[in-house]
């Protein structure tokens, strides 16, 4: 028994170096990404700002909250399935009819990198984003600023 199990680990172990890491590895990380919407909040934001322009401003605490919970909670739930079934094929993201691959963002809001001197390239040169003199009042001036 123990020589058996020995086998089948090293058989399971060469199976899955051999089968190679890259689908496992988008999967995992989509289902992590999708599993943390339930403290991200982003389809119930996005779900109230939908039902606000598209419906009317009165709609947006109703059902703009009861579709968002229903989104979030169906996120959540494919999160949760395709952390659990990372190693097993099909590695395409799944039920893609009622939601997108990835989780959204309210169309009023823009996700980018933060400026901070860890994430800057070339701080030591002064070429980073940021102020150029954020000592002055009124110095509103940024380099490198897209948004």
């Amino acid at each position: 028994m123990r020589n058996s199990f020995s086998i089948l680990a090293a058989v399971t172990l060469v199976s899955l170096m051999a089968a190679g890491c890259a689908g496992p590895e988008k999967k995992l990380g989509r289902g992590m990404s999708n599993t943390l919407e339930i403290v991200r909040l982003g389809e119930m934001n996005r779900s109230a700002e939908q039902a606000a322009l598209f419906r009317s401003p009165a709609r947006t605490h109703t059902t703009g909250f009861v579709r968002g919970l229903d989104r979030t909670l169906a996120r959540t739930g494919l999160g949760l399935y395709e952390i659990v079934t990372f190693p097993i094929p099909p590695y395409q993201p799944i039920w893609t009819s009622y939601l997108s691959p990835y989780p959204g963002y309210p169309d009023a809001y823009k996700p980018g990198v933060p400026e901070s001197p860890a994430i800057a390239t070339d701080s030591n040169l002064g070429f980073s984003g940021g102020e150029i003199l954020p000592w002055v009042p009124g110095s509103r001036f940024r380099v490198f600023d897209n948004q």
